[in-house]
């Protein structure tokens, strides 16, 4: 399966949940070993050098293009185990890694082609981005309980304003009504977008 331009899927409202909702479906059978006790959670930035050296081990042009909880993320956005992918230009071949208590778990190329834009330079951890999130959650939800169950950074997405823009999405769900999802700049701290859906 080919992903053409997926930036520019990926911009469009109405494609955006779609599509990114099949590269979750994508990663996670990528990246779906049996799991054994959790280790302790970690932001998402701590397992990104481990993740980066692997893929320049992969080839020297291989650029971050898209990261995501792969199990549980807890309020303070810590999880046991998070997923990298990457993009090598020159090999047209994306390939996602799995980190989780302190080593990759899963190291595997991507069954389809996935070019995104790289990752912004600079971008806030997932602690920096729940915690900008947090207000505009406990507002959207009304006091509803809800619970954050998945975080995603990448370009290019949810944001027609400025559709280059590197954004966390995190999503909250509650048993009392729709998802929420909350865009945070993952540049500037920003919250930029909420729904419901």
């Amino acid at each position: 399966m080919t992903i053409p331009h997926a930036a520019i899927a990926l911009r469009r409202r109405s494609a955006g949940p779609v599509a990114c909702g099949l590269l979750a479906l994508a990663l996670g059978a990528a990246v779906a070993p049996a799991r054994a006790a959790s280790p302790p959670p970690f932001a998402a930035h701590a397992g990104l050098d481990l993740a980066a050296a692997a893929a320049r081990s992969w080839t020297p042009d291989a650029v971050l293009i898209y990261l995501e909880n792969d199990e549980d993320v807890d309020a303070q956005g810590s999880a046991p185990r998070w997923g990298y992918l990457f993009f090598s230009p020159t090999q047209h071949k994306s390939r996602a890694y799995s980190v989780r208590d302190g080593r990759i778990v899963v190291a595997e190329d991507l069954g389809m082609t996935f070019e995104a834009p790289p990752i912004a330079e600079g971008w806030i951890d997932s602690r920096e981005a729940t915690a900008a999130a947090s207000s505009a959650a406990s507002h959207a939800l009304h006091g509803a309980p809800g619970r954050l169950s998945s975080m995603l950074l990448m370009r290019g997405a949810f944001d027609d304003a400025n559709p280059d823009r590197t954004t966390w999405t995190l999503v909250y769900t509650s048993p009392e009504g729709p998802s929420l999802f909350v865009v945070v700049d993952a540049v500037d701290g920003k919250v930029r977008r909420t729904w419901r859906g």
